[in-house]
């Protein structure tokens, strides 16, 4: 008899398949899943001081009526390193989401969607505080939001709504994590934030799952990559939800389906697709290795940029990657490492669907806003790199879904340039909060109702302090610490292969786009280093 997993795995191939639709509500939960034990925090009243809550609550005659609809709920999906190339968005290759491409219909989706910062810390930082680097000073993956004046002392997301009302809880990578180590595993949690957090308010992410080593023999790492538990790829025999994403995702769906009288704002942090590519073997086999494509590619392509361009990358990776990936003369370990990423990414899309097919089973799908965001994309061999860190178009793009009921049209889309920095007041709007004073970005709703609207955003992508890139619905524009610049029309050339930041005839472009970089910016967290040093790369 098969069990619950594999009955949802079934579907969710099914659907990838295109044969089926990805969110249909599933069984009770397996008897199989890991004991989740819960850590408490004290709990904030669920009495809201807001004026502008008090006045919604009026409005409704919330308080006198029992059957009064309350305040919305909040499903928040944080994925790691997610890129473009998923089915949903127009990347050069199809990475098979269907519960991503199915929230999508359910809501809006944002096609140019673009990230605060370039790797996981300045961006979920700015994303999670509400302030942009320029304002916080905390441009890098150096940083630590809780011991930087000015910043610590403001209410992050899920904070500022525990303080006005709603109960919350939240598992996995949210604030910076990563599990090379366990420094790692615990991150920059903020433990005020939440009434309970799996593994603990302390430590967000549980223990990795590893490939046994020996499997690939003449192979440096337990997979097919450079270093175990580092850039490697490989798939994992395991039962199902043994996996940490599953663990997560098993804790989040618990809080999902327990009843509560106040308003709840419950947060998924999904690791894969980070580094290391471990998934499950079956995720492997949606992509068989002689079907894989590589994208666009020149030998030259690096010629016409500046020598700041490509110094940013990440541990375990090395700025060498791609040389080592071109090794073997035959592409087979570009593949092998494309693989893992699809891999992870379709497993990170089912752990998706087991939380949407949860909340269908909570009975309050029609009273939750959704959002889903991945904190930047990622390289797989484009540009001659492999990771994040760089200010160019994979870096930065990412899958960004909103699904809020009563607000947004379901398969809407929104092709204008928008920016991760306005998810804070996005939410506060949705939620009848008003705005804190100390956040940045524009709230999305005005968007949201009406995707045909015009929209005077240019999202702004930071990697260190003094290395920016400004995107409008056209050219990607950037600046380094040195003064070079890049230009690309993405319309015309969306491999980003030929530099017009030289070129006469784009001064006006040119002058337009740098003027959307503030003038006044905060001087960086002290040990974030020198932005102009190729070699601080080596600490990201």
């Amino acid at each position: 008899m098969k069990s619950t997993k594999q009955v949802r795995f079934a579907a969710f191939l099914a659907s990838a398949a295109g044969a089926c639709l990805a969110i249909a509500a599933s069984p009770a939960l397996s008897e199989s899943r890991v004991e989740i034990v819960q850590e408490q925090a004290p709990h904030a009243s669920s009495a809201s001081t807001n004026p502008l809550d008090q006045a919604l609550a009026a409005a409704s005659g919330e308080g006198r009526d029992a059957g009064a609809r309350r305040q919305p709920d909040v499903l928040f999906i944080a994925i790691d390193d997610l890129n473009d190339w998923i089915d949903t968005l127009d990347g050069p290759a199809t990475i098979r989401t269907p519960n991503i491409t199915a929230l999508a219909n359910r809501g809006m989706l944002f096609t140019r969607a673009f990230a605060p910062g370039t790797s996981c810390t300045p961006s979920r930082t700015a994303i999670l505080t509400g302030m942009s680097p320029f304002n916080s000073g905390l441009y890098s993956h150096n940083v630590d939001w809780r011991v930087r004046e000015g910043v610590s002392d403001k209410p992050t997301l899920p904070r500022y709504f525990r303080e006005n009302g709603y109960a919350t809880y939240g598992s996995g990578k949210l604030f910076h994590a990563h599990t090379y180590g366990y420094l790692g595993v615990t991150g920059q949690p903020d433990p005020n934030a939440w009434d309970g957090y799996f593994p603990s308010l302390d430590r967000q992410l549980p223990d990795q799952i590893v490939p046994a080593a020996g499997r690939y023999p003449g192979s440096a790492a337990a997979g097919h990559g450079r270093g175990t538990n580092q850039f490697d790829f490989a798939p994992v025999v395991v039962r199902n939800g043994a996996m940490g994403d599953e663990q997560v995702a098993d804790y989040v769906m618990e809080q999902l389906e327990t009843p509560r009288s106040e308003p709840s704002f419950i947060a998924a942090g999904i690791f894969r697709p980070h580094l290391p590519w471990y998934a499950p073997e079956r995720f492997f086999d949606m992509y068989p290795i002689d079907d894989i494509e590589l994208p666009p590619w020149r030998v030259d392509d690096l010629d016409d940029v500046p020598a700041l361009a490509p110094y940013g990358f990440e541990p375990g990776i090395g700025a060498d990657a791609m040389n080592w990936v071109l090794e073997d003369n035959r592409t087979l370990r570009w593949r092998q490492a494309i693989q893992g990423y699809m891999a992870s990414a379709s497993y990170a899309d089912y752990v998706v669907g087991e939380l949407l097919a949860s909340l269908e089973r909570s009975g309050r799908a029609d009273n939750t806003i959704i959002v889903l965001w991945s904190d930047h994309g990622y390289h797989l061999g484009e540009k001659s790199r492999f990771g994040k860190m760089t200010l160019w178009e994979r870096t930065a793009h990412v899958p960004f879904i909103i699904v809020a009921p009563g607000v947004t049209t379901p398969g809407s889309r929104s092709d204008q340039a928008v920016s991760l920095q306005s998810i804070y007041a996005t939410l506060a709007e949705l939620a009848g909060l008003e705005r804190p004073a100390h956040i940045d970005g524009q709230s999305l709703v005005p968007l949201l109702r009406n995707p045909d609207m015009e929209w005077d955003e240019m999202p702004i992508t930071v990697h260190t302090y003094g290395n920016y890139a400004v995107r409008d619905d056209r050219y990607r524009y950037i600046i380094y610490a040195d003064g070079s610049e890049e230009l690309y029309d993405m319309a015309t050339d969306p491999n980003e292969w030929t530099n017009l930041a030289s070129d006469p005839a784009m001064e006006t472009v040119l002058r337009r786009l740098r003027a959307a970089i503030p003038e006044d910016q905060a001087e960086p967290q002290e040990g974030e280093g020198d932005a102009r040093a190729p070699e601080d790369a080596l600490r990201g």
